[in-house]
């Protein structure tokens, strides 16, 4: 992904998903808030985390996978989505707001694993790539930084991926189910509304 994006950007970006998750929780609608930096209008895949603060315990999750919209626009709906539409877990509070961390993950275009299904372990980087699995009608997404933050190898990273998009756990060993990999620029703050580092 090289260095294209600079922790400066990403405070720009998490300011932008606090504005957005206060605005909505005010005003019940989407923030529009004009850009005029071209990096940021590019179209780009990106996941916005919410986290409590000081466990890090997830608190809500919500994304796009795919290079669909720009990049500004998929923080102030990423950040709304995760904040209020998670159905893991109930709409944040406005007393919640002041104890969570914010992360953004901005993403390479999705890249199918080919060939055989017996040597995709040995094609997945721990730490490095993040999974997408889809078989029929069904997918799982799992961030680079999941399988890092559980100690997890590459086989276990599948079968978690499998399990998260409502599979059996072995599914990614059958024939007609697809494995995607990505990278990720991980950045989030250090502490609620403070510094912002690159994960």
């Amino acid at each position: 992904m090289g260095s294209e994006f600079s922790v400066e950007d990403a405070k720009k970006l998490i300011k932008l998903a606090r504005k957005s998750i206060s605005y909505f929780s005010a005003a019940n609608k989407l923030l529009e808030e004009p850009c005029k930096e071209g990096k940021f209008l590019e179209k780009r895949g990106l996941f916005v985390t919410l986290r409590s603060f000081p466990e890090k315990e997830l608190r809500g999750c919500i994304g796009f996978p795919y290079p669909l919209k720009p990049l500004w626009n998929a923080v102030i709906e990423a950040a709304v989505e995760a904040a209020f539409h998670d159905p893991r877990f109930p709409a944040l509070r406005v007393s919640e707001f002041e104890n969570v961390v914010l992360e953004i993950s901005i993403l390479t275009m999705p890249q199918e694993i080919e060939g055989e299904k017996g040597k995709i372990v040995g094609k997945i980087g721990v730490e490095k790539d993040g999974l997408i699995v889809k078989r029929n009608l069904r997918s799982g997404l799992l961030l680079p930084q999941v399988a890092t933050e559980q100690g997890w190898d590459a086989e276990t990273f599948l079968e978690q991926c499998c399990l998260k998009a409502g599979l059996p756990a072995q599914s990614w060993k059958l024939k007609g189910t697809d494995i995607f990999k990505f990278q990720a620029r991980v950045f989030s703050e250090k502490a609620p509304n403070g510094e912002v580092e690159e994960n």
